[in-house]
């Protein structure tokens, strides 16, 4: 069975980058998803969808949580 989220789908090394040169290596390592920062507290629709990755940063633009595909 083909993978319903084809190619590289979570970026664990990201981890505490600035989140613009995350949302920058996520864009190019898996272009067909759609990539955006996400402040700290802001809030979000709970839907997984194959086609993107939500960039969660600190206060400081820091990613705080491992980016991935939902």
């Amino acid at each position: 069975m083909e993978d319903a989220c084809p190619r590289k789908s979570s970026w664990p090394e990201l981890l505490g980058v600035a989140g613009e040169v995350a949302v920058g290596v996520i864009a190019t390592e898996n272009p067909k998803v759609s990539v955006t920062t996400v402040k700290e507290g802001m809030m979000v629709t709970a839907d997984f969808r194959c086609d993107r990755v939500r960039v969660w940063v600190d206060k400081y633009g820091r990613v705080k949580l491992v980016p991935h595909i939902g």
